[in-house]
């Protein structure tokens, strides 16, 4: 009689496990751990650091920048309720020409329109007063301008300021601030205030900035008011070559502005 053998398990159902080791003095109480690498605003791959155009603006530079919209706003939506031209048209006395600088100034940072502005000196106080009150107010008015957007609007706005474009721009107002005002405002072609706040909300000094403006509103602004005085003769020398000057002024800005259009490059041949 033949004993039974016994059925042997198959070879991959039994699997040997790893060898147990023994835990070492120096081992055994030290726990594991998982370091989580910190995290951190820059890149470590690409090693880049936040800088000034990545930061967002904060809550009190938001709110300046809304209290420069309020006022700006609130001076223009005034001239509803009021009329410059009467105003200058009652003044009288010793008081007059100052009625008529506040006046000017004021409506420079309403965004009034200067040719009119500088053709109502003319007209109210002739080429021999009317030039200088009219350089004066546009300098104050574009002083008084400058500070609400530098001290209101700059901190908000400055983070926007990103590009090839307007970062040169920055720098050109920078580095050359008295050059760059000063060709801004004998474009004529540039909308006095925008060329205003746009130095406000850049890097320019105050100085330079004004320096600028003078010296560069006096040839369009003495046109102007040239005309404003001589418009009841429109075939006078001095209404004809203030007209002429004008004109000339208005071309030249009209082809620096096609000059410097885009222009679209041909797709390349396959």
């Amino acid at each position: 009689m033949s004993v039974p053998q016994p059925i042997a398990a198959p070879a991959s159902a039994v699997s040997p496990g790893p060898p147990e080791t023994a835990a070492t003095p120096e081992t055994a109480d030290i726990p594991e751990t998982t370091e989580t690498p910190a995290v951190t605003g820059a890149s470590e791959t690409t090693g880049a650091r936040p800088g000034p155009s990545t930061r967002r603006p904060h809550r009190g530079a938001l709110l300046r920048l809304g209290v420069l919209f309020a006022v700006l706003g609130a001076t223009a939506a005034s001239l509803l309720l009021w009329d410059p031209s009467a105003v200058l048209s009652a003044a009288t006395g010793p008081w007059r020409l100052p009625i008529a600088l506040s006046v000017y100034v004021f409506g420079t940072v309403a965004f009034l329109p200067r040719p009119a502005l500088n053709a109502g000196m003319g007209v109210l106080f002739g080429s021999l007063w009317g030039v200088p009150l009219a350089v004066a107010g546009s300098a104050v008015g574009a002083a008084v301008a400058f500070a609400l957007g530098r001290g209101l609007g700059r901190e908000a706005l400055r983070p926007l300021v990103r590009g090839k474009v307007l970062t040169e721009i920055d720098r050109r107002l920078s580095e050359q601030g008295f050059r760059s005002v000063l060709l801004i405002r004998l474009f004529p072609g540039a909308p006095f205030q925008a060329g205003t706040f746009a130095c406000a909300f850049s890097s320019v000094r105050f100085w330079p900035f004004l320096a600028g403006t003078v010296l560069g509103v006096v040839p369009i602004t003495t046109a102007y008011v040239v005309a404003g005085a001589s418009a009841g003769s429109p075939t006078s020398p001095a209404f004809l070559v203030s007209a002429a000057v004008i004109a000339a002024m208005c071309v030249f800005s009209a082809l620096s502005l096609w000059r410097a259009r885009p222009r679209r490059t041909a797709p390349p041949a396959a």
